[in-house]
């Protein structure tokens, strides 16, 4: 069975138990004006590092490896002068995830590699964008498993955005916490 055919558990957890869970405590009465989980957006900024061959095509696989699926590199929309920076320049390299693996990502991220992090302690509820978004950074991307140490020449970090269907933070908090995020305050 595929990666498409195959729903993945904390989908099917959330159709069946968690979104009647949340329409409860939200005091919603249309189950379709539930929040749900909309995209998940990763990102690695490397900047003057993009122009070193080895470790561009390094970050590439490592985030092809992590996602499942080929990244887009990234270009400067305009010149900066102060940065070095001239348009068109690759500037980093994103994924875009949505449906399937999405969650199997969601999974991966929650049972895998937040408990390999250094000195972890939870996430940080601040990080909420006002529209329930929730933005995260990663300082070592080769808390994935599937990263090859052998590639790795330098430390590398992501920014990881969820973007959520919820109107305000706190309902978005109410999602991520449903799905399995460890906020801490």
């Amino acid at each position: 069975m595929t990666l498409q055919n195959r729903k993945p558990r904390i989908r099917s957890l959330y159709e069946t138990t968690m979104r009647e869970a949340l329409m409860k405590k939200m005091g919603y009465t249309n189950i379709h004006s539930v929040p749900n989980l909309e995209k998940i957006v990763i990102n690695m900024g490397l900047g003057k590092k993009m122009q070193e061959k080895n470790i561009c095509d390094a970050a590439v696989e490592g985030l092809a490896d992590i996602s499942g699926q080929k990244p887009c590199i990234t270009k400067a929309k305009q010149s900066i002068a102060g940065f070095k920076i001239r348009e068109g320049m690759n500037l980093g390299a994103k994924v875009t995830l949505r449906s399937n693996r999405m969650y199997e990502f969601l999974e991966r991220l929650i049972n895998v590699a937040m408990p390999r992090i250094r000195d972890f302690r939870g996430l940080s509820s601040k990080s909420f964008d006002g529209n329930g978004n929730f933005s995260m950074g990663v300082k070592e991307y080769y808390i994935f498993p599937e990263v090859k140490y052998d590639k790795i020449s330098d430390i590398l970090g992501m920014d990881i955005v969820f973007v959520t269907t919820a109107k305000t933070n706190d309902d978005g908090r109410a999602l991520l916490e449903a799905l399995g995020f460890p906020f801490y305050n």
